[in-house]
């Protein structure tokens, strides 16, 4: 099989009559690569929804010119791993069908298209509608911000997601790995298939070569079946994710002439559990998932976010200690699961937020009403089962997912569900609705209806892969745990539903139970600790993310962790003093008497003044320890928040921090005063060699971005107390977007300029041979940066 990607595309914005024929003339359109999302091109503005980000959508058409030749008989298959949104598809003129999705992966069999003019270029056309930005309750772009690839098979194949590897048993002596695929046979005579797989190992070469052999009839297809068992095996955990490259070799004769097919498929060895009193194992082994929820955007790339860019911001959390991603709510790119299968992330693949009924979209500020109804609702009754079976086929292989979600908060009281037995309902995000929007309404659906769609949206994901739980995320349990939502349901998933764990694991002792949304108090993470039988918790949000916001120019959402920027916040360290193995000592000031949202606030890191400061110390040692200069500064434990604290005054020496065990100090801690910016540094971020180089061994290729992390310092090169507009310039290379992780700054994403935040920013640049890169900082010394560079100062 040869699989060729797509990226170069002829690309419109705007509706254009005549665009799907072959012979149509695309030559003044403008040139783009794939993946693509032109919202993030566009200015923001009020005019558009806040929950989409006030950002616009429109109707766009993409054109590619694909050289093509074909041996007789091939199979040729189009495949779209996702276009956000109503995606029309033409080929060489043919109107091949549509897709509403804007997640689901779908493809075409061009088989007998291509035969026509089988030396002949084939031409590609995508039309992509999205007239209304209310669609959504986030940002999700628009176009095709997704990988495009043409497949070409020989006419004996494996059919689309064809191969199914699961791990039957699994411990540190023995593992049995079961293998099956569905041949297909496009001749006119049945032939006799054997089938050779080699399991290689990516970390030490070990390879294990086993068989199997069918008879494929003509025009049909059949299933071959095949069994090894692995003594010693390398297994894939969280800790040390060993990876296998599963090579399956087809052979066959045909007219006597030997033919044969080769595929490739990375796969991981490992097993899992869920169970009702202890909690989440892999491998037999016990552990806690400590996760977070991603959107799916990436600031200036919209939601055509690159590899390069997911691996920076899954590495830093990953050195938090997060062990787990939640996809919130749809399908994500299949550039994430592959980096959550190389870097150890468990994964809760999660299908839909909404189900036959739409969902509230904010689109004047969250909670601001009237809300609009626009959304994936509408094609859901028809594209439900294509579009759920889809997810759980394309991602089934993938070790690192462990449930299957088949919805996201669809029980949310009165939005649009309700049932008699509550007359008042109070959801976990309800600031400032009306009175009437909290009371029964008998006009509103009937929550029992959603029982009736989980029973069948779980028979669909079993069908598929019955290895797996079935979960979703509840909103309301004390009513929907009540009308049957959860009888159905492998494992339970609660929303901010801490405080019925105890009470409805007593009632469900037969369920497993997880956070797989939760907030980030620490009075929520004890709650796992403290019970056994809670699988772990999913934190809202890992990632700042575009939409969900609230008033202009605000356009996202800061519920994460980091900023879109991919920078730590304080809430990071905090959450990294939980949940680091390694010892943790880092110091965060704010003024005395401030009490807020650490992952809201502009805690700073120095200081310039002489008024009294509170100190947080985030620490997981045994002996913990503050000094300002000489001084010994005493600390209290906060056990509501889970840190240490004082109040001091400011004084000119550095403020240290130092956790002991032992006697020993572990980990330290300095911050010393803030001055004004003198100088602007620059560090080009690279992912460590071992972790690019399993990447790419993993079939990943990395585009090479340049991330070049943009600070201001003071003349002891000490984070500077000030910002400045930055500009950029560019030769040898494309400035692809600069960020600072400011969701109230509607700079323009295409701008050459941007203001920093706290001193900071990103620079994303795609490099070509020799390139250049310039940084201006208002009233500051230049800083020219060379892609040969690890570090820069100017």
């Amino acid at each position: 099989m040869h699989s060729a990607v797509i990226d170069r595309w002829a690309f419109r914005l705007g509706d254009e009559r005549g665009a799907s024929a072959k012979g149509f003339d695309d030559a003044a359109w403008r040139r783009v690569r794939v993946p693509h999302d032109w919202s993030v091109e566009q200015p923001f503005a009020e005019e558009h929804s806040s929950g989409t980000g006030y950002l616009p959508g429109g109707i766009g058409w993409y054109r590619a010119h694909v050289p093509f030749t074909a041996a007789p008989g091939q199979h040729v298959r189009l495949v779209f791993h996702g276009v956000y949104r109503d995606a029309e598809v033409w080929v060489n003129g043919y109107h091949l069908g549509a897709r509403p999705s804007g997640f689901a992966r779908f493809s075409f069999d061009l088989t007998e298209i291509a035969s026509y003019a089988p030396d002949d270029d084939l031409v590609i056309a995508v039309r992509v509608s999205r007239l209304e930005t209310a669609d959504s309750r986030w940002f999700n772009g628009t176009g095709l911000n997704r990988r495009v690839e043409l497949e070409v098979h020989e006419p004996v194949h494996l059919r689309e997601h064809g191969t199914v590897v699961t791990t039957e048993r699994a411990d540190v002596a023995e593992a049995v790995v079961r293998v099956v695929q569905r041949i297909a046979n496009d001749t006119d005579a049945a032939v006799v298939v054997a089938v050779r797989h080699e399991l290689r190992s990516l970390s030490t070469d070990r390879s294990h070569a086993f068989e199997a052999e069918v008879t494929v009839p003509a025009r049909t297809e059949a299933i071959a079946v095949a069994v090894v068992t692995i003594a010693d095996p390398e297994l894939w955990t969280d800790t040390d994710p060993r990876l296998h490259r599963l090579t399956s070799t087809l052979s066959w004769t045909t007219d006597g002439a030997a033919q044969r097919a080769e595929y490739t498929e990375i796969v991981g060895i490992r097993t899992i559990r869920f169970d009702p009193d202890h909690g989440f194992s892999v491998n037999g082994e016990r552990r806690v998932l400590r996760g977070v929820c991603l959107h799916d955007d990436g600031g200036p790339f919209g939601t055509a976010v690159p590899a390069d860019v997911w691996l920076r911001r899954l590495l830093t959390l990953r050195e938090m200690g997060a062990n787990a991603v939640r996809m919130a709510h749809n399908p994500h790119s299949p550039e994430l699961y592959a980096l959550c299968d190389v870097l150890g992330l468990f994964v809760i693949d999660e299908a839909f937020d909404e189900w036959e009924n739409p969902k509230n979209k904010w689109w004047q500020g969250h909670n601001v009403y009237p809300p609009k109804h626009d959304g994936p609702a509408r094609e859901f009754p028809e594209w439900h089962e294509r579009d759920l079976t889809a997810m759980v086929e394309a991602h089934r292989n993938h070790p690192s997912v462990i449930a299957w979600s088949i919805g996201n908060e669809v029980d949310y009281p009165n939005d649009p569900y309700a049932h008699p037995l509550f007359q008042e309902s109070v959801g976990n995000n309800d600031a400032g609705k009306p009175a009437a929007e909290r009371v029964y309404d008998p006009n509103r659906p009937d929550i029992r209806r959603l029982t009736t769609i989980a029973k069948r949206l779980g028979a669909i994901v079993r069908a598929a892969d019955p290895t797996r739980p079935v979960t979703l995320a509840a909103a309301f349990p004390e009513l929907s745990s009540r009308t049957g939502l959860l009888d159905d349901l492998d494992l339970v998933g609660y929303n901010y539903r801490e405080a019925r764990y105890a009470e409805d694991h007593a009632r469900f002792p037969d369920k497993p139970f997880v956070g797989s949304e939760t907030s980030h108090r620490y009075v929520d993470w004890l709650a796992v600790v403290r019970n056994e039988w809670v699988a772990g918790q999913f934190l809202w949000t890992g990632v700042d993310f575009l939409g969900e916001t609230t008033l202009w120019p605000n356009h996202g959402s800061r519920a994460g962790l980091l900023t879109i920027a991919g920078f730590p916040k304080p809430g990071y360290h905090l959450r990294r003093s939980w949940w680091a193995e390694e010892p943790v000592a880092h110091v965060v000031l704010r003024p005395a008497g401030e009490d807020g949202d650490l992952r809201e606030g502009r805690a700073v890191r120095g200081w310039n003044g002489r008024d009294p400061l509170q100190v947080l110390a985030f620490a997981n040692g045994d002996e913990v320890e503050l000094r300002w200069g000489d001084e010994r500064i005493p600390l209290e434990r906060d056990e509501e928040h889970g840190w240490w604290s004082a109040v001091a005054t400011p004084r000119a020496e550095p403020l240290v921090l130092e956790i002991r065990r032992d006697g020993r100090t572990v980990a330290r801690d300095e911050v010393r005063t803030a001055g004004p910016a003198e100088r602007v540094e620059a560090t080009a971020w690279r992912a460590p060699e071992h972790v690019a180089s399993a990447v790419r061994a993993a079939g990943l290729p990395l585009d090479e971005l340049l991330q070049v992390e943009v600070r201001l310092v003071d003349g002891a090169g000490e984070p500077a107390g000030d910002d400045r507009l930055v500009a950029v310039a560019v030769e040898g290379g494309e400035l692809l977007g600069i960020e600072s992780g400011d969701l109230a700054d509607p700079t323009p994403y295409p701008s050459t300029e941007r203001r920093t935040r706290d001193g900071r920013l990103i620079v994303f640049v795609r490099p070509a041979g020799s390139t250049a890169i310039t940084l201006r900082a208002e009233g500051l010394d230049e800083v020219l940066i060379r892609d040969d560079s690890a570090r820069f100062a100017g």
